[in-house]
């Protein structure tokens, strides 16, 4: 996080404020009169130590603000050690850092081109250097590390592998750094006899030698180097366990062995435990054939712990101590507060378990196979993760976080968490520690305590524990930090949270709305990853409608549509399109659905989309199209973007895709139809077989998106001979008779209405006189099909005793009952144009029966009281004179009774409007 001068607090209600550091309050306190605080005025040791917080680039800038803090942000107790894991480091940056790293002693960095630029930083005492991600780094880069700091005396590379280091490297080391104590290093190919003898020749301080997922290591030779006090082999494969055991043994000052993730068997077990003298603590975690042996003891080698799957982990590092009653799962901690025992020897042992503990249990959680630890996990395994968060080793906080946030996922592709290792980690106060670690102006602890709150907040009950314990307010302040890491995993934590409905309030309240669309203009051009999380979190926050409007007011139109448009990642590229879609259906939908419209390039991008070759892009911009669609000022500027043959295209390919995407498809091309003229674009485009295919599809959304689609252009009579022709009446049939769906088969209905209420005819007569009477035939049948299935629809909501019982009273409790028989409660939501409504007007006097009573059935769901556009359609009713035409049905002798009763409701439902219009 981007840290200026201020205190750092922590709210514990309302009125009381605790600070991170009472010393530096109490200091601040005596120069605030009047609540201003002179900053310049702070005693110097003050302001060291606030900038002993920030990260290094925060500290050279405010360094820079007058020439007092220019001295002291040089001070070189803030040089000691640096952390360039989280930055952009470069040449420029690191001579821009010469002259304060005369005193650098410890040094973290990130990647090969870091490594290569650490040599003009001429930090010459450099006594402590850690690498990770170092895959690119070459023996060239590690010999030339090794011999400019001679005084060296810790390398770490890991846990990544080093596949492009050898054994030269390592010989190069032992030659340039006597003074070397601590070794560890990952994935190399072959650690050689030839490089180990010349540790145990050039190093003789080193007494900690971690060889960790190397492919081969000579272990005849680690027997040369008396020195070594702690070694780990862990996930070296095919070592040879009988040699091991008759040589390591020998080992004078070996007091503690890691030979985790290998496949050491029981035999050599008992033989390091039992004839090493010296030997205290032999960690064997995750070894399969030695678990295959369920029936091995540990208990009889006094003094000796075995950390095992099968062992009690926190009994055996309570057996440390000499006190080691009521320890529990505290065991690291009390160690660390107590310092009680007179084992110095802890000392050594307890930083060196917490290390390769975390690193063991870090990259079981990584492992494909890490289901079958899943008793392991929740019984023991949460419980150490949380206990090495609270350990003083930055890295092992780092781990163990990053442990947690992986051990708990099942399948990341589809955010599913395993809710059993989600709930033990809540259980023992886990929730609580990474918040903590997510508050440390470490952002390395930020980013990794971050991604665990926001992995684990997949569980329900996890994010509700995040949100009441502040987690919600603590996240959107690292949203905004300036390290990118850092504000990705925060707006994956955001994104996460805001699925539950009652933390979007929550998140807004907290500034996290302004605070993801800043995220996407800061990181617009480098930042796929926290770009997909900010479009992600802002897609769930807009189908709120308090927090849709927000994003808009926020900036976040223009935002989502600049992603896009510009960003060619697809992940990105669908959680921006989600957004958008979010925004035009919530919130003041109105207004949002014209201010994503009339964003310069939204639709363009939307219908670009559309064509990509990702499925949840296509899904995303086709549903963004659909929603926005609704507004008309929206609809035709799609279609002269493109739209309809874009969308035409869509639905062509989509017969095999997923039913959310034909669902918008087709839901695209039934919001552009709406237009008659997008309706006659769609049908010449070839809109109309697609369409037709995707009324059969199994899938009850996609049978309502494509039965609208089909009844709009039905509406047209050129179309409505196209869907003859392309075999659509018997697939409106189908939908009409068997959907589960009852909008869709009511929409088929009224498809099939349009159809066969005459206006086609014409069409179907143009051509030779053999073409017409051959039509002509066909649309016979077709239309005898078409009523006969009307006719049953109609037929199906049609209570015989509330007829009866309407037709002999006049009574508005019988006409009621019938209305509730009839209602299809989502109909409420169609709103039709005059046009449509004049055509079913018009159906009442059509000579048939069938569609009479279709028609005043349709109009009956138009008009309900409490329908969404009920008012709209009665005044557009009222305009068209309707009113006459349904007294007429009504009181028609050859009309049939469901026409009749159906035309009365209607009446009824007309002077209620009329009446509530006018009141």
């Amino acid at each position: 996080m981007s840290r200026r001068v201020r205190r750092k607090v922590a709210r514990k209600g309302k009125g009381n404020v605790v600070s991170s550091f009472p010393e530096i309050e109490d200091e601040v306190a005596d120069l605030e009169p009047g609540g201003v605080v002179d900053w310049r005025s702070l005693p110097d040791d003050t302001v060291i130590q606030l900038l002993s917080c920030l990260s290094y680039r925060d500290r050279a800038s405010l360094s820079a603000t007058c020439k007092t803090w220019r001295v002291l942000g040089n001070s070189p107790c803030l040089w000691t050690s640096l952390d360039l894991r989280s930055h952009k480091f470069d040449a420029n940056v690191a001579s821009s850092l010469v002259s304060r790293c005369v005193h650098l002693q410890k040094l973290r960095f990130r990647g090969a081109e870091s490594a290569d630029v650490l040599l003009h930083l001429r930090a010459k005492n450099l006594r402590e250097i850690s690498g990770d991600s170092c895959r690119k780094m070459t023996d060239a880069t590690l010999a030339v590390v090794a011999a400019r700091h001679e005084l060296l005396e810790s390398l770490q590379l890991g846990p990544d592998f080093c596949d492009k280091v050898t054994s030269d490297a390592i010989k190069s080391i032992a030659h340039c750094c006597p003074n070397l104590n601590k070794l560890r290093l990952s994935g190399i190919r072959d650690v050689n006899a030839d490089a180990i003898n010349a540790l145990a020749n050039y190093c003789p301080k080193l007494t900690d030698i971690g060889f960790i997922d190397c492919l081969s290591v000579d272990e005849l030779a680690l027997g040369n180097v008396q020195s070594v006090r702690f070694l780990s082999v862990a996930g070296t494969p095919s070592m040879k366990w009988s040699a091991v055991s008759h040589l390591w043994h020998k080992l004078p000052n070996l007091i503690g062995l890691d030979v985790s993730r290998t496949d050491i068997g029981p035999s050599a077990v008992s033989r390091l435990l039992s004839s090493s003298t010296n030997l205290r603590v032999l960690i064997a975690l995750n070894c399969p054939i030695f678990e295959e042996e369920t029936s091995f003891s540990a208990s009889k080698y006094k003094n000796k712990l075995l950390i095992s799957l099968s062992t009690d982990i926190f009994k055996g590092l309570a057996s440390l101590f000499f006190d080691n009653t009521n320890r529990g799962k505290n065991v690291f901690l009390d160690w660390r507060t107590s310092k009680s025992n007179n084992d110095k020897g802890l000392d050594e042992i307890i930083p060196w378990l917490e290390w390769m503990l975390s690193h063991i249990l870090l990259r079981s959680a990584e492992s494909p196979q890490q289901g079958g630890l899943d008793h392991f996990w929740v019984e023991q395994g949460a419980s150490l993760l949380l206990s090495l968060m609270q350990s003083s080793q930055e890295d092992v906080q780092e781990r163990a976080a990053t442990g947690l946030a992986t051990f708990v996922v099942i399948d990341d592709e589809n955010a599913s968490i395993d809710c059993g290792r989600a709930e033990a980690v809540m259980r023992d106060g886990g929730i609580r520690l990474l918040l903590g670690l997510a508050k440390s102006y470490r952002e390395g602890l930020q980013s990794e305590a971050a991604k665990a709150i926001a992995n684990l907040s997949v569980n329900a009950n996890v994010a509700k524990a995040v949100a009441e314990e502040g987690g919600i307010e603590i996240l959107a302040s690292l949203a905004r930090s300036m390290n990118k890491l850092v504000a990705e995993e925060a707006a994956g934590g955001l994104w996460n949270l805001s699925v539950g409905e009652e933390h979007k309030g929550a998140i807004a309240e907290a500034g996290g709305v302004q605070a993801l669309v800043d995220l996407i203009f800061k990181w617009s051009s480098t930042g796929d990853g926290v770009l997909e999380r900010a479009a992600g979190a802002l897609a769930n926050l807009a189908a709120d409608d308090k927090c849709s409007t927000e994003v808009a007011l926020a900036g976040g139109v223009h935002a989502l549509v600049m992603l896009a448009r510009n960003c060619k990642y697809e992940g990105v590229q669908e959680q921006a399109a989600r957004a958008m879609a979010n925004l035009a259906a919530h919130g003041d939908s109105n207004s949002n659905n014209a201010a994503v419209g009339q964003e310069a390039g939204a639709l363009e991008a939307l219908v670009q989309l559309t064509r990509s070759p990702h499925e949840g892009v296509r899904q995303e911009a086709a549903g963004a199209l659909w929603n926005l669609s609704f507004d008309d000022r929206n609809r035709e500027a799609i279609a002269a973007a493109g739209g309809v043959q874009a969308l035409v295209s869509l639905a062509q390919s989509c017969s095999n895709a997923s039913p959310g995407l034909q669902e918008r498809a087709a839901g695209a091309l039934w919001g552009l139809s709406v237009s008659e003229a997008n309706s006659i674009a769609i049908g010449r485009e070839g809109g109309v077989a697609p369409l037709i295919a995707l009324a059969r599809s199994e899938a009850e959304d996609v049978h309502e998106t494509a039965a609208g689609a089909l009844w709009n252009l039905a509406f047209n009579p050129g179309n409505a001979l196209r869907i003859v022709e392309e075999g659509g009446v018997a697939a409106l049939v189908d939908l009409c008779s068997s959907s589960v769906s009852k909008m869709a088969r009511f929409m088929a209905a009224l498809a099939l209405a349009y159809m066969f209420d005459g206006r086609m005819d014409e069409f179907a007569l143009v051509g030779t006189l053999s073409e017409s009477v051959s039509k002509s035939v066909g649309l016979d049948g077709a239309r005898r099909m078409a009523l006969k299935h009307i006719e049953a629809f109609v037929r199906m909501f049609s209570n015989q005793q509330a007829f009866a019982a309407a037709a002999s009273s006049s009574a508005p409790a019988a006409l009621a009952q019938v209305t509730e028989s009839a209602r299809i409660q989502e109909a409420g939501h169609l709103r039709c144009s005059g046009a449509e409504v004049g055509r079913f007007v018009t159906m009442l006097r059509n000579p048939s029966s069938i569609l009479k009573a279709c028609a005043a059935f349709a109009l009956l769901q138009f008009t309900i009281p409490g329908g969404r556009h009920a008012v709209h359609h009665a005044r557009l009713m009222q305009n068209a004179g309707a009113a006459r035409v349904l007294r007429s049905a009504a009181a028609a002798a050859t009309a049939p009774l469901e026409a009749k009763i159906f035309a009365r409701i209607v009446l009824r439902n007309l002077e209620y409007h009329h009446i509530e219009h006018t009141v």
